[in-house]
């Protein structure tokens, strides 16, 4: 563990629930799986989602102060895009998992 955490987590418990309550909404959800293929602004979002653009606008704040998402503002837009470093790989072995275990238990396997 880096130095950082060390100093500012001493217990890191509760910023599992800070991470974990970011993904545990459905709308951020669907956001962060479209913004798995490009950057897209509010207006691009809200038309692939189908959500309203300040409910957008809100979960996209949320998202940006987790560091689950990255701004970067071109003229008069702002372009929203995956970190792709830390939350890209992590969708991607949560697709793994859904696949082997939960959507299994979807379809009444065991």
């Amino acid at each position: 563990m880096n130095s950082y955490i060390e100093n500012t987590c001493k217990d890191i418990s509760p910023a599992y629930g800070l991470f974990f309550g970011a993904l545990a909404n459905e709308n951020r959800l669907k956001i962060l799986n479209v913004l798995r293929k490009k950057a897209l602004n509010v207006t691009e979002i809200a038309k692939v989602t189908r959500f309203e653009q300040t409910l957008v606008s809100h979960h996209l704040k949320m998202l940006e102060y987790h560091g689950m998402v990255f701004v970067q503002r071109e003229g008069k837009f702002k372009f929203y895009s995956l970190n792709q470093k830390t939350i890209q790989p992590l969708l991607d072995l949560i697709d793994t998992h859904m696949k082997q275990y939960c959507c299994k238990i979807l379809r009444g396997e065991r």
